[in-house]
């Protein structure tokens, strides 16, 4: 039986820390699930379709790696897609103190699914999709910020063109 986890976000957009514990959760499960959740309530930076295609060409030609939107729960997409955890990041005590938060919850109401924590590798802990909006907003460059090959400007020309 595959192990499956779910890396659950918004992932507006996808960066180079994410991508990093997307790699350190693939040692640990044989498929993970990127999860994108979707509030109809928010207006991201990128659309969910165009946050989902730069992380399926982030992950081409890589049949461990399934992207999902979804507007649920998250242990519900859990169950959904079959996993048996849910992978989250941790940057900082205060990351922890509000992911330790989330994990009870979860463990409340979906007392089957398990939370892996994964350490973000000092390279990449002090990158966040939030830091790359505002770097940009000013006009500074965020291409070390994101994936290898990973252009924002033309994602974010594909997000434009669906309004």
């Amino acid at each position: 039986m595959a192990r499956v986890a779910i890396f659950p976000g918004s992932f507006d957009p996808f960066t180079r820390g994410h991508q990093c514990v997307v790699d350190e959760a693939l040692k640990l499960f044989d498929r993970v699930v990127i999860a994108i959740g979707h509030n109809t309530a928010k207006r991201g930076m990128l659309s969910p379709q165009v946050r989902k295609q730069l992380i399926e060409e982030v992950y081409a030609g890589d049949e461990r790696v399934e992207v999902t939107t979804y507007t649920t729960l998250t242990g519900d997409e859990a169950r959904r897609v079959g996993a048996s955890a849910i992978v989250r990041s941790v940057r900082s005590a205060t990351d922890f103190d509000y992911e330790r938060t989330i994990e009870r919850a979860n463990r409340h109401i979906y007392p089957d699914l398990t939370t892996v924590i994964v350490l973000a590798p000092a390279e990449v802990e002090h990158i966040s999709s939030s830091l790359v909006r505002e770097l940009r907003a000013f006009g500074h460059d965020v291409s070390t910020l994101m994936p290898k090959g990973v252009e924002l400007e033309r994602f974010m020309a594909l997000s434009e063109a669906e309004k």
